[in-house]
Formats: structure tokens, sequence, C-alpha cells
């Protein structure tokens, strides 16, 4: 299990970004060398964990809970496949793109050790937005990607480190539950019932989630 690329992006304009100055920094590239990756602090505020990586639009994205996002190369060919197109690294945002994980259904509070000094924490699967969609422009992308299922998964991060393309990943914690970033992602979007089953996951889960979760248990409207 590896690295394959780790993945930095700047600020572009796009017709598509929900940020206020209209610029996105979806369009990820391979980094040449080694990048530093450190808690961006709170969403709202925070960005990137990625030293250099830009979050244009911090009201929706970034933040500690949403500091890397991973996506599996192996779910990228199978896009290619379906798309009938190129994709490569760092095409969905990600900031690591993987080999030999099974991102999307890593479990909510894994943790990986990436190279000899990073620990990263899996909190929740990605949600698509117009951003994303305008990126690859592929109609009906979002409803695409929700029906497929394979997120990827958003990471905090847990012990800070430098990571560079190629660095090994160990998988050095499996919590003893099965949340997984691809059913989180079920019940925050199309499987709202599902909620309340995703507690057991307790704070390992995004701070949003944990909210609505504990909230559509109480019998409130989840509001995240």
């Amino acid at each position: 299990m590896k690295v394959l690329t780790v993945n930095l992006g700047r600020p572009t304009p796009s017709a598509h970004s929900h940020a206020t100055d209209g610029l996105t920094g979806i369009g990820k590239q391979p980094a040449a060398g080694p990048v530093p990756v450190t808690d961006p602090g709170p969403k709202g505020s925070g960005g990137s964990g990625l030293s250099g990586d830009a979050v244009c639009d911090l009201r929706h994205h970034g933040g500690t809970d949403q500091a890397v996002y991973a996506y599996a190369r192996e779910e990228l060919d199978a896009w290619e496949k379906e798309l009938g197109r190129p994709l490569p690294n760092g095409a969905f945002g990600e900031n690591l793109t993987t080999l030999g994980l099974t991102v999307s259904r890593a479990r909510i509070g894994e943790r990986w050790r990436i190279g000899d000094e990073l620990v990263l924490e899996v909190t929740s699967g990605r949600i698509p937005c117009r951003t994303f969609a305008g990126h690859l422009g592929e109609r009906g992308w979002v409803k695409r990607f929700t029906r497929e299922g394979a997120t990827g998964a958003y990471l905090r991060v847990i012990e800070p480190g430098t990571i560079r393309s190629g660095d090994p990943v160990e998988v050095v914690h499996v919590p003893d539950h099965d949340i997984t970033a691809a059913l989180e992602f079920r019940a925050t979007t199309t499987e709202r019932e599902l909620l309340p089953s995703l507690l057991v996951a307790g704070d390992a889960l995004h701070a949003e989630t944990l909210r609505a979760a504990r909230a559509y248990g109480a019998g409130r409207n989840p509001v995240s």
C-alpha cells in the first residue's frame, strides 16, 4: 500500500466555484517534492492540511475534519472505463492518490501512517458539489457519483509530518465497528435513516456528521 502521488491545487477561476472570489483549488497536480502536512484548524478559517494546497471555499471545504482528501487509483481506473477518458492522478481533486487501499471502504476512525511521521484518521466520505461537476464537465455528475458511492475519504491529521509521492501507507488502527466512509456518505445523502447507526463511530466522525446523527436520533431536524 502506498501513496502514488501527493497532489496540490492552485487558485484558479471557475464559473462553478462557490467561493465569493470565484476561485477553486480543485485542479490538483502531483507535487515534485516533499509536502508538510499539519492540522489546518477549524472549518471556516482553516483550509487544506497540505502546505501549498489551495482551498478557496472555506465555508464548504477544508478545516480539521477535511484536512486531507484521498482517492484510490483503482477507483479512478474504474471511472476511466465508465467515462471513456483518462483520469490522471489528482483528477478528482484528491490530495493523495493511493494504491492498494480500499479507501471508500475504510472505516471511520481508521488510522494510516504515511512515511515516517504522518498519521491520518478517516472522518467521512466526500459529498460531490457543483465545483466538482464543473471541473470534470460530465453531465449529471453529482447524481452519478452519488449513485456509485465510491466516495474516497476525508482525513484529519493526528500526527503531523512530511510526505512525498511513493511513500508507503500502513494501516495502524482499525476500529471495531463497521461504519465506513461509503456508509457515512449514504447516511448523509440518500439514506438519512441510517444516521443514528453512525453514532458507534463516536468522535471519530466528521463533527458535522456527528451533530446530524445525534439530532436525527433525538427526533430533531438534522442541521449540518
